[in-house]
């Protein structure tokens, strides 16, 4: 028996209608994906099914009992209490039943006479403490915390301090962990990095209720979801499997009412011809076979379903205005601190004309960072970077930094290109959706996907031969991701991209870079490929990557490769000079307050000192191997 049922239901904002006639079942233990273009009423749905609004027609029916978590019930508070104390509050009741049941075996330990309803009571309190998971929700509590990213070092942080995305993750974790049997998730990946998805991913499969997830990340409904309603021309469909088995059977149903359709329109016309001949005759007979056969074309016609017109897409073609030289990109030993706050450092990276190379890293970890040294917007701390020859780059910002907000859509385009006609700035505009008065809406009255394709058009205008992509399909629904990788598969440039898309990612990485605080380490091929080599399951090589691994260096590669190792020698070998140094005037001092009549006497002074000598002693030893290593080099 479903725990929710939606039946013929229908909403409207004044003349616009979302949804008509729309119906579907949730089963208890269903992982339901809601997938549709930005606009059509996801959101509107979710605050239907929790009663925020009434419909304008249908039913939506709740099994009795029914607890529906929703993210915008578990906002976070803004006071001083800290995370984890903040997360543990999901658990109110068992901490309040913990907190009886302390009380109730204190009074029992302290009592005399007849105990027999104190522990009735305890037993009780034990019982329901224990199967509503008592003697985990701690444990639970913090596991979560990590999993989605937090340190411990981080869980008496107020929350008032936390940024909107740390807020949002942490009214994630409330949700998740409310006890609700049926969860709406609303984009839940959004501000997660790679890592904290794949959490979420096992939580989410192991959870024992049922789910609605509204996401554009395919990869994480492919992941998690095993039924998919699509919100599509004012009304829903239902198929049962993922994203990917939804697609297939899509195209093949969109495919075999098609057939019919054109099927059913040749009949028609045959009959038809039949009809007339039959009229041309004119004798009585065959104004009965005609009449018959006009009750024929009206019961096929009865029985027609006219196929939707296809929904419009971003019309999108890179397009270089010249060939780059071979080497595209050289990078070597960049690093990068913010104050105290280390983000890289060793940064070596080599693109070749061509290459469509993917960034990955966890939040915080520099990407961004890594990207505005290389357009020149930040200085790097140490190391360099230079572009080949003919090279032209193009950047899309993930912050959007660079439109300006106070510009329509048509000044913002034609600012960045004044030698454009109108007419040809309007097409543009129009093949990325935006038509008729919508050219002279403001930036800032647009969503964060009508300012990415903003974004994406004053791009494609550019006709540069290396992008340097920061996250662009964010903001994007799934048919305008889809446009984008086809548009980058069929590019003759070159590609670096930082995504947390693994589904983009599959699509169209030759190779991955996982940059971290040490550097960035290479795997070839895509995201499924880069997992199956961390998880020490070597991914087979493609012919296509297994050339370009086998392909020699040329001689002025290897020269490059020679200077970048000894510049790398180098500045270890000074780093390791500079602590040795450090080391032995600490070791001097230790040796110094040893030799004190007051260390002497005092034990404990003595052996604490003791020990960290011991300890910087190993530590030297270490350095000097390092050294000698590093000489021989």
């Amino acid at each position: 028996m479903p725990v929710l049922s939606v039946s013929k239901l229908g909403m409207s904002f004044g003349e616009r209608t979302l949804f008509e006639d729309m119906s579907f079942d949730v089963d208890a233990r269903d992982k339901v994906g809601l997938i549709g273009r930005n606009g059509v009423g996801k959101t509107t749905l979710f605050k239907l099914i929790t009663g925020e609004l009434e419909p304008a027609s249908g039913v939506i029916a709740r099994e009795r009992g029914l607890n529906i978590g929703y993210m915008e019930q578990h906002a976070c508070s803004d006071g001083d209490r800290g995370i984890y104390d903040e997360l543990e509050s999901v658990f109110a009741d068992l901490s309040r039943m913990e907190h009886d049941i302390e009380k109730i075996t204190i009074t029992i330990e302290h009592s005399t006479g007849d105990l027999s309803e104190l522990i009735s009571r305890q037993t009780e309190l034990i019982e329901r403490f224990e199967r509503d998971g008592g003697l985990t929700y701690k444990s639970r509590t913090r596991a979560a915390l990590i999993g989605l990213g937090f340190k411990e070092a981080e869980f008496d942080m107020p929350v008032r301090a936390l940024s909107g995305g740390q807020r949002s993750k942490l009214s994630l974790l409330k949700l998740l962990l409310s006890g609700s049997d049926l969860l709406l998730l609303d984009e839940p990946t959004n501000h997660l990095d790679i890592a904290s998805v794949a959490w979420l991913e096992g939580f989410l499969r192991d959870f024992k209720g049922a789910l609605i997830i509204i996401s554009h990340d395919r990869y994480f409904l492919d992941a998690v979801t095993d039924k998919t309603v699509e919100i599509e021309h004012c009304k829903s469909m239902t198929y049962k499997g993922s994203y990917s088995e939804f697609i297939k059977k899509k195209q093949a149903y969109e495919k075999a009412l098609q057939n019919k359709y054109e099927n059913d329109i040749k009949e028609i016309h045959r009959i038809e011809g039949i009809i007339e001949q039959q009229k041309r005759w004119n004798r009585e007979r065959n104004l009965r076979t005609a009449a018959s056969k006009q009750k024929e074309i009206d019961r096929i016609k009865a029985d027609m379903v006219e196929p939707d017109s296809e929904l419009e897409s971003i019309r999108m073609r890179f397009e270089p205005r010249h060939e780059s030289g071979n080497d595209v990109l050289i990078a070597s030993d960049l690093s990068k601190s913010f104050g105290d706050k280390h983000l890289f450092k060793d940064v070596d990276i080599h693109i070749t004309k061509g290459e469509r190379v993917f960034i990955l890293g966890d939040n915080g970890c520099g990407k961004t960072t890594l990207f505005r040294i290389l357009t020149g917007k930040v200085y790097p701390d140490s190391g360099g970077y230079e572009y080949g020859a003919m090279v032209d780059v193009g950047y899309f910002d993930q912050m959007q930094e660079n439109l300006n907000l106070n510009n329509t859509a048509i000044d913002e385009v034609w600012n960045a290109y004044p030698r454009m006609t109108e007419t040809h700035i309007r097409s543009s505009l129009a093949a990325f959706l935006f038509k008729g008065d919508e050219v002279f809406k403001p930036l800032s009255a647009m969503s964060g996907g009508e300012r990415a394709r903003v974004s994406l058009l004053k791009l494609m205008l550019g006709g540069y031969n290396l992008l340097l992509l920061d996250e662009p399909t964010n903001h994007l629904d799934a048919s305008s991701r889809e446009a984008l990788e086809d548009t980058l598969r069929d590019y003759d440039g070159t590609l670096l991209i930082i995504s947390h898309d693994r589904y983009f990612i599959n699509k169209l990485a030759d190779r991955v870079l996982v940059l971290d605080k040490s550097g960035v380490t290479e795997y070839l091929g895509n995201y499924d490929s880069y997992m199956e080599r961390v998880s020490a399951q070597p991914a087979p090589l493609t012919e296509k990557t297994a050339a370009k691994k086998e392909k020699p260096l040329n001689d002025w590669q290897l020269k490059k490769l020679r200077q970048s190792e000894e510049r790398k020698r180098k500045t270890k070998l000074a780093k390791t000079e500079a602590e040795i140094a450090e080391l032995e005037a600490k070791t001097e001092e230790l040796q110094s307050q040893l030799s004190l009549d007051e260390v002497q006497s005092d034990y404990e002074r003595l052996m604490e000192l003791t020990a960290e000598l011991d300890k910087t002693g190993e530590r030297l030893e270490e350095l000097y191997d390092l050294w000698a290593e590093l000489q021989e080099d």
